[in-house]
């Protein structure tokens, strides 16, 4: 699960075809590496110590080669090769030479001296390479004043730790062994099965060989670890044994792991159940990351996370439990789909991260259903249209030109819109036909790669569907945009249709062609006399209709029922007003889907301001929480792009504190005995917004309470921060901060290197980022590139402070006057943020011609900057185009 963002170019026929280049000896391979040479088998061992700067390690990798060659090429990266052997098919053994042919890609030759023979040779290399200072390959964190080494291979990074193949095709059993300061502790993919002395202060500990695997996800780690005892998750129709299962975490933590530990085995109980497979591999641990670049990392054997999402106790903060279960069954699901049966080429990520984001919603649904992973689904899907209306959107099936692509791939276009789309086809099929077609694919692949047309063939098979189905779920898969569905009743024959008309949605100001055709499964509810009915067509041209038997007369239409389909609509003003009086009769997913349409209307331009708040005002009568709050984004962006006057700015406080208000009262702001995490999260979603975004002083002042007590200095010299709920420490600090100014600034920067508790730490950073003094803005913003925040925790404060013209001016004046030294903190794994973390916000031409002009001499700074800046620039033209076109004065009316 990278969630965030990894030169050379094919081109155009290798790029489309996913094919690779031929190269010469002396011609670097742009892309994949030639597929006449393929790797067999790794040993990999390594020498480290987390104390120091660098690691040295001996990789010998047996190759196929199917054509005589006097040279290979492979991936490193800032390793220093002493020595390179080659082992030819006779045995013979002779030394070879390691040339540096593309050090800003990490693709290296090996030139072997002499031509050798097709067969399988072996390479030998021994080599030193520094301990990672950016969070990827083999590199360095501390806690606690302690220092360890672990592992971030995907996507392009295990080149940075050992010379491989390192590309997911190329799977392969591992051999690994470490060895590392007999007072430390190692873990890696596979049980351990021997420990030997290595000398005065060292041993050697040997791993199992591990099923085959890609490069990206081999993973280990060396520092003073916390292991909790093994438990065992209980055999059952797929697995024989029982699954070894346990926590690691850096010293003294590992008793904050009990609760994912409990949660476990539901979730891999689940996944083997859907999948009709066993968990594939030896053991799983769970690892709680000091510091990472991405959330989580789904290593076969060995899962990775952010620490906050497993260190929990009973006072830890709701959106940190349940997001550990979500972000959990999601890794955990990436055991099948992406580690057992992994994609063939980046272009096919999506096989990877879409299928683990819908199937964990479908585990959490079955295991925690009071978590509302339907709503997810939907929250999440609408969160990708946001970008996936952008011109410059990626594709979900993106052909890979450089590096960049493969970098920028872990998005939300891949994630959320890619579970979007394969959950809109399950409900075409049906979710057992669906199944079905799974477990098929992955019996068919396990332990192997595949391909798009593996799995859409696959499903197409288990539902007897041919052609049209395939070419139906590849326009989804293959171009970019959301569909935009526009509908009209009409009576024909005596009949009530709904007439579809289907264009890429395209918001004001898109520069974009809107004529685009998808197989789109469109879904109507509507209204009859007793109720409501749903029918569903299969829109594949550009206009299509829908026959909606027994129609009340007249009647209703909710163009996208259930919300399962990943497309936006729009209605005339008739079909408007008559869905406005039924939306309380709308299930929760689809009154989601109602909120969309209605912010998607605005942005093309189609309703006022004051329109938007008037439609989404019957929503804020819900009990579910994910829809009584669907209407903040719209009414907050209306606030500050639209409000010009103090009685426009006025009239949306009041309409945002009739709103809401009551509810957060009546929640207070303590948990109480026994409540709900929805009430929990709900409170922190109410008291922020009231707080920090539209500053009611009676919120205000509840949580400067809070973020007093917690700035107050106990007997030991620390801050108390524990007195304030900790769901809201983020949020009343912030309000102390906005309030006291710089006495609470330094006193929680002080504190933040003292503190080693995540969910604390990021209760400080929260409040940091509420500044808004300028000064005391850059000094945050100073503190941001220094050691005592982690590179991971960087982006939490320099995202903040943008809500105003002035508040931006003075971010990107800060930025280009610091740039140098973001990019050296997170330039080999960000390259695709940086754009957006100096000119996110932005909503003017002269912003958006500001950051094109600054980046346009340093696209080369780091791998997937053109991307995020295309993005960037037209989000920021977007911005402006729907700003300029807005009348305040409908706001009063």
């Amino acid at each position: 699960m990278r969630r965030h963002i990894r030169p050379l170019l094919f081109t155009a026929l290798a790029a489309s075809c996913g094919m690779a280049f031929a190269a010469g000896a002396d011609q670097a391979p742009k892309g994949r590496l030639p597929s006449w040479a393929v790797p067999q088998s790794y040993q990999i061992a390594f020498k480290v110590d987390p104390a120091q700067a660098d690691f040295s390690g001996t990789t010998t990798i047996k190759v196929k080669l199917a054509k005589a060659s006097d040279h290979v090429w492979l991936d490193g990266a800032e390793l220093k090769v002493s020595k390179v052997t080659v082992t030819d098919a006779a045995g013979k053994t002779h030394d070879a030479k390691y040339v540096e042919a593309d050090p800003k890609a990490g693709v290296v030759r090996v030139d072997f001296g002499s031509t050798l023979q097709p067969g399988e040779i072996a390479l030998r290399f021994e080599y030193t390479a520094p301990l990672n200072a950016q969070l990827q390959g083999l590199y360095k964190v501390s806690a606690k004043g302690q220092p360890y080494a672990m592992t971030q291979m995907e996507p392009i990074s295990a080149r940075f730790a050992f010379p491989s193949f390192d590309e997911p095709g190329f799977k392969t059993p591992f051999d690994i062994s470490i060895t590392l300061p007999d007072n430390q502790v190692a873990v890696a993919n596979t049980q351990q099965v021997s420990e030997k002395p290595a000398g005065q202060g060292w041993k050697t500990v040997t791993f199992a060989p591990t099923l085959p695997l890609p490069t990206y996800l081999v993973a280990f780690g060396v520092g003073p670890w916390d292991i909790t005892p093994t438990a065992e998750i209980s055999p059952n129709a797929y697995r024989s044994k029982p699954l070894p299962l346990r926590g690691i975490a850096a010293a003294g933590e590992a008793h904050r792991m009990s609760h994912v530990i409990s949660e476990t085995p539901s979730i891999v109980h689940a996944l083997e159940n859907y999948y009709g497979f066993g968990y594939p591999w030896d053991k799983l641990d769970v690892l709680a990351a000091p510091d990472f670049s991405a959330g989580a990392m789904e290593n076969a054997g060995l899962v990775t996370f952010r620490d906050w999402l497993l260190l929990l106790d009973k006072d830890s903060p709701a959106r940190n439990v349940r997001g550990s279960f979500n972000v959990t069954a999601h890794e955990l699901a990436h055991q099948w789909t992406g580690d057992a049966v992994t994609l063939a080429w980046w272009n096919d990520i999506w096989l990877n991260e879409a299928f683990a984001t819908w199937m964990q919603e479908k585990v959490t649904e079955e295991v925690h259903p009071e978590y509302r992973a339907d709503l997810d689904r939907v929250r999440g899907a609408q969160g990708a249209m946001a970008n996936d209306s952008l011109v410059s959107a990626r594709k979900i099936r993106q052909p890979i030109t450089g590096n960049g692509d493969i970098e920028t791939a872990f998005d939300g276009i891949t994630y959320q819109k890619g579970a979007s789309v394969i959950g809109m086809f399950e409900n075409y099929v049906g979710e057992q036909t669906f199944q079905k077609g799974m477990r098929a694919y992955i019996q068919a692949h396990k332990f192997g790669n595949a391909e798009a047309d593996d799995l859409v063939g696959a499903i197409a098979t288990a539902a007897g569907k041919g052609d049209a189905f395939k070419h139906a779920f590849k326009s989804f898969l293959d171009q970019s945009g959301v569909p935009y569905v526009q509908t009209k009743l009409v009576q024909k024959d005596g009949k009530t249709v709904l007439e579809l008309k289907q264009s890429r949605y395209l918001p004001l100001g898109s520069r974009g062609d809107s004529q685009r055709i998808w197989g789109v499964p469109v879904c109507v509810r509507y209204g009859t006399a007793d109720g409501s009915k749903v029918a569903c067509e299969m829109l594949d041209k550009a206009t299509g209709s829908v026959t909606l038997a027994d129609a009340s007369k007249p009647t209703w239409v909710m163009p996208n029922a259930n919300a399962a389909g990943y497309y936006r609509f729009s209605l005339d003003k008739s079909e408007l007003a008559a869905l406005v009086k039924q939306v309380a009769k709308l299930s929760d997913t689809e009154q989601l889907a109602y909120a969309d349409a209605i912010g998607a209307s605005f942005q093309h331009g189609d309703l006022d301001a004051g329109q938007v708040l008037a439609a989404l005002q019957p929503l804020t009568t819900s009990k579910t929480p994910q829809v009584f709050t669907a209407p903040l984004n719209e009414a907050s962006w209306i606030y500050h792009h639209v409000a010009k006057t103090d009685a426009q700015r006025a009239r949306i406080t009041d309409w945002v504190k009739a709103a809401y208000l009551p509810k957060l009262e009546s929640l207070g702001y303590q948990r109480k005995p026994g409540e709900s995490e929805d009430d929990s999260l709900l409170r922190s979603t109410l008291a922020g917004e009231l707080a920090l975004d539209y500053k009611l002083p009676a919120v205000r002042a509840a949580l400067l309470q809070q973020g007093e007590a917690a700035l107050k200095k106990k007997a030991d010299g620390r801050l108390d921060l524990t007195a304030a709920n900790p769901d809201l420490l983020g949020d009343a600090l912030g309000v102390a901060v906005q309030t006291q100014g710089k006495p609470a600034v330094d006193a929680l920067i002080a504190e933040l290197p003292q503190t080693s508790d995540p969910a604390l730490r990021n209760g400080i950073l929260g409040g940091l980022a509420g500044v808004e003094d300028p000064a005391l803005t850059e000094q945050v913003r100073d503190f941001a590139l220094s050691k005592p925040v982690k590179v991971g925790e960087m982006a939490s404060l320099l995202r903040a402070g943008r809500d105003t013209e002035a508040q931006r001016n003075a971010m990107w004046t800060w930025f280009t006057g610091h740039y140098p030294q973001i990019l050296k903190r997170t330039g080999s794994f960000a390259g695709g943020y940086l754009p957006m973390l100096a000119a996110g916000g932005s909503c003017s031409t002269a912003e958006a011609q500001r950051v094109q002009a600054f980046f346009k001499s340093r696209m080369d700074d780091a791998a997937g900057i053109a991307r995020g800046l295309a993005q960037t620039t037209e989000s920021i033209e977007l911005c402006s185009a729907l700003q300029a076109k807005q009348d305040p004065a409908s706001i009063l009316r």
